[in-house]
This record gives C-alpha cells, structure tokens and sequence, in this order.
C-alpha cells in the first residue's frame, strides 16, 4: 500500500518512528535494531515506518536498506533532502516517502522536490510548522502534510499552536501531527484536532518494547473517570492510568464540582455541562440538554465548540435494556457511559468498541468522592 493510502485509510493511525538519537533529547537507542523494531512496529498495526536516514541522528540508508527487509508497511525516510540525487537514492534504498521540510526550502525548491518524487514513484511528507507553511504546503499542493509542534531551529515544544493549525488544516488533504506524543490522550487530541495520524519517535525509542508502547498510545477505548471533586482524587486517577477526567458543574448533580481542578498534560479534563455552555478551560466540553429539570439522555463531547464524539448514557437516573444497542448503532465516535463499572466494562467495551467509556458512581466511596482502589480497578478492567 502507498504510504498516502495507508494514512488516508479509515480510522486513526500511527507513522512509528526509528532514531537512535535526537539532537535535542541526545542518545535515545544508539545500539537499536532497525529491522527488530521494524518487525515489531507492523505487528504492532503502524500505518507506516519513519527512518531517520540523516547521521545526526544516528542514521543512515542503510537502516532504510535493513527495514524495508524486515517489513512490508509504507517507509517514510527522514532527513534533510534538498535534491533530486537524494530522493532517487532513498527511492532506490525502498523508500515508500520522503520528508519535505519547508523551513528548509522556498517553493520553487520544494516544487522541483515533488515533480521529483511524483516522476520516482515516491510520496512525500511536506511538514510544516506555522500558519504560514501550511498555507504554502497547500499551495504546493501536498497531499501529506505534516505539522510539527516542534520548532526545528530552537528545539521548543507548543502543542498548543500545533493543535490549532491541525484544527485550521484543510480536510480535503491527509494531515499528519509530528513531535510531542507521549500519551494516549495527547494522540487523542490531535485527532479531535483533525489529524489522520500522529508521528511518534522519542516516546516509543525511549520504551523497553516499541511496539508494545506503540500500542499503548494508539489503543482505544480511551478511559474516562468523570464525578471528580477533590484534587488528591485526580491526582489518584491520572496514577491510575486515567486518559480523561471529568469535573459535572450542573447544579443538580450530587457529584458537582466547584471548579475544573488541575491535571497534567498527558490527559484530558472535561467539563460536563447541562444547559448551556459556559468558559471553563477545560480540553473539552461534554454537553446535555436540560430536559424535565434534568440532563438529557446522551450528550455531545466538544472541543473548540466542535462536536468531536456522541456520549451514549442512559436516561436520569433510570436504566434501560437496549443500551449497548443505541451504542452500537450510533455513527462516529461514540463515548460509553451509564451503569458501566470494573464488572460490566470489558463485556460492553466487547459489544459496542466505544472510542472512550465513562464511569462516576463505580469509582466512589460517596458522591464526589473517589475510592482509589475502585478508581484503578475501573481503568484496569476498561484496559
């Protein structure tokens, strides 16, 4: 399969990267087997491969030789390609792609480098990494396209930035989000942001097995503790393995909280509204209907005011027998939530595979407060 296929594909996917080294992070696997890693990132269900063929990274062609070896998944070669020569060499080393970076390259360079690629048989990853660059990649006409949070001359990290061009990116092109991945749910975000698939490198060099952690960032369902009230309750879940913690502000609610507490970037806080929606800071927004004084059935999970996902729930405070079929039957992302909890989990999660799933009472002592040992025993069983 071409590489533009396999990111185009459906779904959510990962390009897993091979470096030995970063000039910023410094040795991250100097001893690595490009061809083991390779083995282990298709078995693992990576869209693609990126090889850092460049030697300030410990690279070389002959790791793009030894990996198109070891595996038959598309091969993005990455570096600092400038000339035709170059790409030939990469296409003649099994290429599949070539990284295109246009910090590097006015137009008529970076023009010359796709007619290029295109005559070679080779697709190209065009990155970017400010508004002004993806602007100039759609121009170029680059059918990949790459936003890197990482700012190539000064090593500094904005994901924010990042998560804002992957939002204004046009969605006619395959939108890839490179650098800053190191959990599940930042790879959630930059899908709910637009992209196709995330690049991964440092987060899965660093790990003892690659393919294994490349599993754990991309795998769904994503998990949910929502009806949090107490810091040390959210600090509990985010040990636990939480990806998303959720804070119910609704009046109503026996578990409302005062505020959205803190919480580090590698997971995601939600705001649980009903009614309406109001500023909270939160990384998303999931919203009811008020109904009969009461939320209403299923709501929308927002980011940006953007409906991303549909939360599936049951009805206030009632349960209902057709549950996981409503789930199974509603389109897109769907979040599961409602009665589920460490002994129905893993049963609904088999029937519906839900994008996240939600649980608040199954976690809890009392309202709004949180039995630690019910909390990881929730996250170990949605695993």
């Amino acid at each position: 399969m071409r590489f533009h296929d396999a990111l185009a594909a459906s779904g959510f996917g990962a390009i897993a990267e091979f470096k030995r080294r970063s000039p910023s992070a410094g040795d991250l696997r100097p001893d690595g087997d490009v061809a083991e890693v390779a083995e282990s990132y298709e078995a693992a269900g990576a869209r693609a491969m990126s090889i850092l063929v460049d030697a300030r990274f410990g690279g070389s062609l002959d790791d793009l030789r030894a990996a198109r070896a070891a595996t038959r998944i598309p091969l993005l070669a990455k570096g600092f390609f400038s000339t035709p020569e170059a790409l030939r060499e990469l296409r003649d080393g099994g290429a599949d792609a070539a990284l295109l970076i246009l910090r590097d390259l006015d137009d008529t360079r970076a023009a010359e480098l796709l007619r290029e690629a295109h005559a070679l048989g080779l697709d190209t990853l065009v990155e970017a990494h400010d508004a002004d660059e993806v602007a100039r990649a759609v121009g170029l006409d680059a059918q990949v396209i790459g936003i890197n949070a990482r700012d190539l001359g000064t090593f500094q990290i904005d994901r924010r930035a990042q998560l804002r061009l992957l939002a204004e990116a046009p969605r006619d092109r395959v939108i890839v989000a490179e650098s800053a991945i190191a959990s599940r749910a930042q790879a959630a975000e930059a899908e709910l942001a637009g992209a196709h698939a995330v690049l991964i490198g440092s987060a899965l060099m660093r790990a003892a097995d690659p393919g294994a952690r490349l599993v754990e960032l991309t795998s769904r369902p994503l998990v949910k503790v929502c009806g949090l009230t107490r810091q040390d309750d959210v600090d509990a879940a985010v040990a636990a393995g939480a990806d998303l913690v959720g804070f119910i502000l609704a009046d109503e609610s026996p578990r409302r909280a005062e505020a959205i507490l803190d919480a580090p970037d590698t997971v995601l806080r939600v705001a649980v509204l009903v009614g309406e929606q109001v500023e909270t800071g939160a990384d998303l927004v999931q919203l009811y209907e008020r109904e009969d004084g009461h939320r209403s059935r299923d709501a929308a999970l927002l980011r940006a005011g953007e409906r991303v996902a549909t939360v599936v729930d049951l009805p206030w405070e009632q349960s209902d027998e057709t549950h996981l079929d409503r789930a199974r039957s509603t389109p897109g992302r769907v979040m599961l939530a409602g009665g589920l909890s460490p002994e129905n989990v893993a049963a609904a999660i088999e029937s519906v595979r839900p994008w996240a799933v939600d649980s608040a009472r199954s976690t809890e002592s009392s309202p709004g407060v949180k039995d630690h040992l019910e909390v990881q025993a929730w996250i170990e069983a949605a695993r």
